[in-house]
């Protein structure tokens, strides 16, 4: 079965998001599994748009559409994105996820720096991403799925949910269930 061969990779890479924890992640697949991947069901409740096909690996952002949308939405990450070139106002969300691909994109060929803006669509917490850029990656309190540089405390506990998600996505995987039933649980 395609879904039993790509779903562990998804399962690790994205267990937050198909358990509606988290608005978007990153996948990184290999040319294999992404043919795999575009072969599978759709996954209730779950978009995705390919960042970057590369030559060995692509690049997809996974996410639930209204969560991703009421993030970029809020004022403080709307006018943050504004500073990259977003319309956040006038432009939908596909806009607004082309623009982010174009610019990774960019990124991957050598033409631009990396796309800080990324973290914001990742749902890290705009502080942290602000502190990211303006520290230049360095001296961050502590590091996880993103680089922390204020309420370490906070960032830790959604760390742990995140790992506590993923391993219980991954026990529900290996127990049968599917990833569509695993994102209908949470959907």
């Amino acid at each position: 079965m395609i879904e039993t061969m790509i779903g562990n990779s998804i399962a690790n890479q994205c267990s937050p998001v198909l358990m509606d924890v988290k608005p978007s992640n990153l996948l990184i697949l290999t040319r294999e599994e992404e043919e795999r991947f575009l072969e599978m069901e759709d996954i209730p409740g779950i978009w995705g748009i390919c960042l970057h096909r590369g030559e060995q690996k692509s690049i997809w952002l996974l996410y639930r559409k209204d969560r991703l949308e009421a993030l970029l939405l809020w004022p403080g990450t709307a006018e943050f994105l504004k500073s990259y070139g977003y319309q956040t106002e006038e432009s939908t969300l596909d806009q607004m996820l082309a623009r982010l691909a174009e610019r990774f994109t960019e990124y991957k060929e050598g033409r631009a720096e990396f796309p800080h803006e990324m973290g914001a669509f990742l749902g890290y917490p705009l502080s942290d991403v602000k502190g990211f850029i303006e520290h230049e990656g360095k001296d961050f309190l502590c590091s996880g799925y993103w680089k922390v540089y204020s309420d370490e405390t906070g960032a830790k506990k959604t760390f742990q949910l995140y790992q506590a998600v993923r391993n219980m996505v991954l026990q529900m995987l290996s127990a049968g269930s599917s990833l569509c039933e695993i994102s209908c649980q949470a959907y």
